[in-house]
């Protein structure tokens, strides 16, 4: 478990996260003007929170919880998302969420024309994509192949690899850095906050929501257990590699050595996600849903464990 020394708890968790976010529309609406590539004049004035379950119109479809979902009022929808660790079903999960956003918006017999963009932020605090090393804000859009600058609107991705994150990268958009500093430098051990947060309005108010004594027992327990299941999934997942590896290299000598660590590498790490799912599952701090979307496996897989 992670042993809370300082004053304030890490603002990353899912507890913390969700109350700082998903509970005080400034913040969140701050935190989407500062990172969203919004075109000069159209910032984010009010927003109004959505339900965060993406249940489908068919029953049989599956069904998906996001961290925070809200609708600027009459316009555009936002999903933010906070994952801890990086996995390749992640990237299918926020596209999946992001077509529910824009499906959910008409009933039957109401006009295309009616459709509002969705806008999908996703703060990793993993290192995701095969990028620089100072690439650390990913923007993709629905464009043209041979001329990027025509694009078609209405969804909008954006990833952002927080460990790459240094606030000299982007030090023309001052709210974007605070908001950024304050998701990768406020932690469990943190007694000495920057004079720069505290400072801020919203970063202010949002470290007066990361105080421990703010929290009961009970939240403090499920943090706690959200930080055990955090690094167990990430054991799991260094774990299922180096015994891919190995299965990979063993499995190399006779069929081909790609082809052995690639099917090696994929047995171990289906293997890890089995066994974190396990552990979440023995918790029982989590629903069977919210565990598949943590590990990527199917609910009907969890439910057989």
């Amino acid at each position: 478990m992670e042993e809370m020394k300082g004053k304030y708890l890490n603002p990353k968790a899912d507890l913390t996260f969700k109350k700082v976010f998903g509970e005080h529309e400034d913040l969140v609406m701050s935190l989407l003007n500062a990172l969203l590539p919004l075109d000069e004049g159209k910032r984010i004035e009010h927003v109004e929170y959505l339900t965060p379950e993406m249940v489908p119109e068919n029953p049989g479809k599956k069904n998906s919880v996001v961290d925070v979902r809200c609708r600027e009022t009459g316009g555009r929808h936002f999903i933010v998302e906070m994952q801890m660790n990086w996995n390749n079903e992640f990237q299918q999960r926020v596209i999946l969420n992001a077509s529910k956003a824009v499906v959910k918006q008409l009933g039957t017999s109401e006009d295309y024309s009616l459709l509002q963009p969705v806008y999908s932020l996703n703060l990793i605090n993993d290192v995701g994509f095969d990028a620089g090393p100072d690439e650390f804000y990913h923007d993709y859009a629905i464009v043209n192949m041979e001329h990027s600058d025509r694009i078609i609107e209405g969804l909008r991705f954006v990833f952002v690899e927080l460990p790459k994150f240094k606030p000299q990268t982007i030090k023309e958009r001052k709210m974007a850095v605070l908001w950024l500093r304050f998701l990768t430098e406020i932690d469990r051990d943190t007694v000495e906050i920057p004079a720069e947060l505290l400072e801020n309005p919203e970063t202010s108010k949002a470290l007066k929501i990361l105080e421990k004594s703010a929290y009961n027992e009970e939240e403090l327990r499920a943090y706690e257990y959200y930080w055990d299941a955090v690094y167990n999934e990430r054991g799991a997942i260094r774990h299922g590699f180096k015994q891919g590896l190995a299965q990979g290299m063993a499995q190399g000598m006779a069929q081909g050595m790609a082809q052995g660590i690639e099917q090696g590498m994929a047995q171990g790490i289906e293997q890890g996600k089995l066994d974190t799912a396990r552990k979440l599952k023995s918790m029982n701090v989590m629903t069977v849903e919210q565990i598949a979307e943590a590990t990527g496996l199917a609910a009907e897989t969890v439910n057989s464990l």
